[in-house]
């Protein structure tokens, strides 16, 4: 065996550590909870205007509104508030969100959800507008 591969199969878990942060996992939960069908938005009509409005100013941070995480070392807890589209069954939108955002975390992060706490804050009814929030100047 040469020496390259003796080196490559060593086992590098214990030679570091590496942390991720709240906001890694708060993305990753966002992302994966829009993904889903039926959830129209993530957060209030409040955060979400907020959010838009953080999205516009230069250098402002990207928005995962709706989305709080707790997370240790091995273990993630998230609570997301969501809007579903009228029509869709709730509990059915839930279930497919916490499992969407069970995996992809889980997946990409190597932590364990021990919970997915979801709020329902709202409901879309089709013919509603979205309300935009004033320009920044």
């Amino acid at each position: 065996m040469t020496e390259f591969a003796e080196r490559g199969s060593r086992n590098t878990k214990d030679l570091g550590r590496t942390t991720i942060a709240d906001g890694v996992v708060a993305k990753i939960a966002f992302l994966a909870a829009g993904d889903v069908e039926g959830v129209h938005a993530l957060g209030s009509g409040l955060s979400r205007s907020v959010g838009a409005l953080r999205k516009r100013v230069p250098g402002g941070t990207t928005a995962t509104h709706g989305v709080k995480v707790e997370v240790g070392e091995k273990q993630a807890a998230v609570d997301l508030d969501i809007v579903v589209e009228y029509g869709e069954v709730i509990p059915e939108v839930g279930a497919a969100v916490r499992e969407n955002v069970i995996s992809s975390v889980e997946r990409m992060t190597g932590l364990e959800v021990v919970e997915v706490n979801i709020a329902v804050s709202d409901v879309r009814l089709p013919d509603e507008e979205e309300e935009e929030p004033e320009r920044v100047r």
